[in-house]
């Protein structure tokens, strides 16, 4: 199966291709990425396809460079706010933004944002 949770992989191992995967969030440990300040949480990734859903923590300050969104993406601000050069979305408040769209965004007060990716970014 092309579908996984990152670093969980052995504990799904023996599950039926139908069965649910139910993930202890807090047990996974955060990733860090080339980005300052910003960690990630892969919780589910299809590797044939490139979906994703990740749960992103950002430090106050960090910033997201700039990148395009090859097929669409949503965001769901859990804490904090994101802000790009169209607006800011604030905890509980949720954003799409479809496929080619290209922009900064950044965490002036720090975020953690569940996003749900079609495809991975294109970072420039």
């Amino acid at each position: 199966m092309a579908i996984q949770t990152p670093g969980l992989q052995s504990q799904q191992a023996g599950l039926a291709a139908l069965s649910s995967r139910y993930i202890t969030v807090n047990d996974l440990p955060w990733q860090e990425t080339k980005f300052p300040g910003i960690r990630i949480k892969v919780l589910m990734e299809d590797l044939d396809t490139g979906l994703q859903t990740v749960l992103t923590q950002m430090d106050p300050g960090s910033v997201l460079t700039d990148h395009e969104h090859i097929e669409l993406e949503q965001s769901w601000v859990l804490e904090g706010s994101l802000v790009d050069h169209e607006g800011e979305v604030t905890a509980g408040n949720y954003v799409w933004r479809p496929a080619g769209s290209r922009h900064s965004a950044s965490a002036p007060k720090g975020a953690l944002v569940l996003g749900f990716f079609l495809k991975p970014n294109r970072f420039y």
